[in-house]
């Protein structure tokens, strides 16, 4: 399983959100490219990004930003945050990431989707943020009505080999993720990589979702836990390692 420390990005900051609420914000760091290095420097490999403003906006916000990340980190770096149209991924991709993240667009444009896994391939992933089983778009501000396993479902039709699936009301609240339903989403679409988020803050969490005997939940994403200091990142990626 791989470990992915994450930076959230809002006016240029390290933050994290309660639950993605705005106004519950608590600022970590003003230097992103000194924390992502220091991550690596910890021994971490990858990197998970949100452009927070971007996700607001509808448009990402710190492209310049996530570049410098990715030039001087060394890391393999995901990005989400408001990549809904052409122009937005072109700019996310240039920033030389890994996966750019597809989120509201993967529910509303599902056509757009297709064919930019066509072209890109592997370097599209789709976010999945859900609350009580349903999908949360545009920055967690609102809810659908449908249901997350139902849009794995058709985002795995279209090709999409990676799903990052965050249950929102676990997220920031440092009790570990809903295991139930991630185990209900890797379950319904068993030939998509699912990376695990929301909640995530000891390395007994990473345990428990070995635990539910899903090879395709194949990566975990930690935030809060690490800024807070609840746990340290060489623990969760020698946990991660060992139930690799």
């Amino acid at each position: 399983m791989i470990l992915l420390p994450a930076i959230d990005l809002m006016n240029g900051c390290c933050v994290r959100l309660k639950q993605g609420r705005a106004d519950q914000q608590t600022v970590y760091s003003k230097d992103p490219i000194a924390q992502a290095k220091a991550f690596r420097e910890q021994g971490a490999k990858y990197l998970h990004v949100v452009d927070l403003d971007g996700a607001f906006a509808g448009a990402p916000r710190h492209a310049t930003i996530i570049a410098d990340i990715v030039r001087e980190s060394g890391l393999s770096v995901e990005v989400g945050g408001g990549i809904r149209t052409e122009a937005a991924l072109n700019a996310v991709l240039a920033a030389g990431v890994a996966r750019a993240i597809i989120g509201t667009g993967a529910l509303e444009q599902t056509k757009q989707l297709a064919r930019w896994v066509t072209q890109y391939g592997a370097h599209i992933a789709v976010g999945i943020d859900a609350r009580d089983g349903f999908v949360q778009t545009r920055g967690w501000v609102e809810t659908s009505s449908v249901r997350a396993i139902d849009l794995a479902k058709r985002v795995a039709d279209c090709g999409v080999q990676t799903i990052i699936y965050t249950d929102t009301a676990t997220d920031g609240m440092l009790r570990g993720t809903n295991l139930p339903a991630m185990k209900q989403l890797a379950e319904a679409v068993p030939h998509v990589h699912i990376i695990a988020s929301g909640g995530i803050s000891l390395p007994e969490h990473i345990q428990a979702l070995h635990s539910l005997k899903c090879p395709n939940i194949w990566g975990a994403i930690v935030g809060k836990a690490l800024y807070e200091g609840v746990a340290a990142l060489p623990d969760f990626l020698s946990v991660a390692q060992d139930e690799a």
